[in-house]
């Protein structure tokens, strides 16, 4: 059983699809389950995490620079298969905890992003692990923490807008640095190829059902899906800023990409999503709200 700080985190956070007040405010936050190294029972924490891309993400064994690795890192390094909650998502994952150059640079992501994570090292004689956790590919659609399609749509809707606002925050904090910093740059195609992701599901497959079902519809869905396109230009222009080779935040040059060079792409992606959602919301959901969908436990 979680202690009492922790439990009441997990009930705000799958309360609210993943958003939570008090200390973990404003952070990119997961519940990781694992089993018990001893009792086999599965338990639930909430941790930060580093988005790493193409399905993983990266959780670091802090335990706030106590000299004992946390009880769910134990757990992972003897049972890899855990699960993962994202607010909007649940899905099975492996833990594969990183070693050598690889754990060193993902750590100097880190701290690069959250000078926190040095302090916690310089408190502990132990090397702080990361753990990179790597979603287990399943057939079908995602497992949406939602009780019905149109409140699927919102979930999701709501972590990209979220998600995005938080990188917004993340590039006015970094503004005077020379370079877009490392982890800043994922976070940044994480996200692009996320809304990506996304969208192409949605032509492919919501859009196609939603036509065949309500015919009133086609006008909608194809505002939609040229809004798609839109949305995709300007999340390749942003691509293609922060991946830029005067963006290396180790370039010491004097045209190297800045924060506040980024920011305006940022915003206009924001302003252009936060419509296209708004319309989406506003066309789709009736049409959805009757069809219901697998609820996680």
């Amino acid at each position: 059983m979680p202690n009492p700080f922790n439990q009441q985190v997990i009930d705000e956070f799958r309360t609210h699809h993943g958003e939570v007040g008090g200390y973990f405010e404003g952070a990119r936050l997961i519940l990781l389950t694992t089993t018990g190294t001893r009792s086999g029972n599965r338990h639930t924490t909430p941790l930060g995490y580093l988005p790493d891309g193409d399905g993983t993400i990266l959780v670091i064994a802090s335990a706030g620079g106590s000299p004992k690795h946390p009880d769910w890192y134990r757990n992972i390094t003897a049972e890899p298969h855990v699960t993962v909650e994202t607010g909007a998502f649940t899905y099975e994952a492996e833990a594969v905890v990183l070693a050598g150059e690889e754990r060193d640079l993902a750590f100097a992501r880190a701290v690069e992003a959250e000078p926190g994570w040095a302090e916690y090292q310089a408190k502990t004689d132990r090397t702080i692990p990361v753990v990179a956790l790597r979603e287990v590919p399943v057939a079908g659609p995602p497992n949406i923490n939602a009780g019905s399609m149109g409140e699927a749509i919102k979930v999701v809707h709501d972590a990209f807008r979220r998600e995005l606002a938080l990188i917004k925050e993340e590039l006015i904090a970094s503004n005077g640095r020379a370079g877009l910093g490392a982890q800043l740059r994922v976070n940044c195609l994480t996200f692009c190829q996320g809304l990506h992701n996304h969208h192409t599901g949605e032509d492919i497959g919501l859009f196609p059902y939603l036509s065949d079902r309500h015919p009133e519809l086609a006008p909608a869905l194809t505002r939609l899906h040229e809004e798609h396109e839109r949305i995709a230009a300007l999340a390749e222009q942003l691509r293609r800023v922060v991946t830029a080779e005067n963006a290396d935040p180790d370039a010491a040059r004097p045209d190297a990409v800045r924060p506040d060079a980024v920011l305006p792409e940022v915003e206009r992606l924001i302003d252009e999503l936060e419509a296209h959602l708004t319309y989406e919301e506003e066309q789709l959901i009736p049409a959805l709200d009757a069809v219901t969908v697998p609820t996680t436990s």
